[in-house]
């Protein structure tokens, strides 16, 4: 059975999306960073993702050479959503249905694990569903003070660190997996 493993980028004060991520890219010129990112998109067989990922990824991975980029663009992706009318990127395939068992039918396929980038809608569906294996988290070392944050109010979840890494520029990477 496949894992699924979200990564997410997060500020200190648990910011992952919003205006001010764009400070995300000042720290992650470290090149054991960027090896770790690439080591890890390596490890995967398959991309997960819902449209709002799925486009702005789209406008952005195409166009980059790098080992990195290579990898990202030559991945299945699965894209989930209602809306999308097609998904011209590379080895993209829009689905469709229930989220939960759609993925659920993926994961019981033979394969790589399954990598979620970020913590939208998909990868907070997944989490409340118990379907993540692993939550790895790049700690930024700033304070956005807004944006949408990792956890919604009232969420709560139980978590058991299971690795950690720091990389030069102050970033640490959590990984955790969730417990049921």
């Amino acid at each position: 059975m496949r894992n699924i493993i979200e990564y997410t980028l997060v500020s200190v004060d648990g910011v992952y999306a919003g205006a001010a991520i764009s400070r995300f890219s000042e720290y992650r010129d470290d090149e054991v960073y960027m090896r770790d990112g690439l080591d890890q998109a390596l490890a995967c067989g398959a991309l997960l993702m819902g449209r709002t990922t799925y486009e702005g990824f789209a406008k952005i991975w195409p166009r980059r050479t790098d080992p990195w980029a290579d990898r990202i663009n030559a991945m299945p992706k699965y894209v989930f959503s209602s809306t999308l009318e097609k998904a011209d990127w590379n080895n993209s395939t829009i689905v469709r249905g229930d989220v939960v068992a759609e993925v659920t039918k993926l994961k019981q396929q033979e394969g790589g694990d399954l990598l979620i980038y970020g913590h939208g809608l998909l990868a907070e569906t997944l989490f409340k569903h118990h379907l993540l294996d692993a939550l790895g988290l790049s700690i930024f070392p700033f304070v956005l003070g807004q944006g949408k944050q990792l956890f919604r109010q009232g969420e709560t979840a139980t978590l058991r660190l299971v690795a950690t890494k720091s990389f030069s520029k102050g970033i640490i990477k959590l990984t955790y997996e969730p417990q049921s």
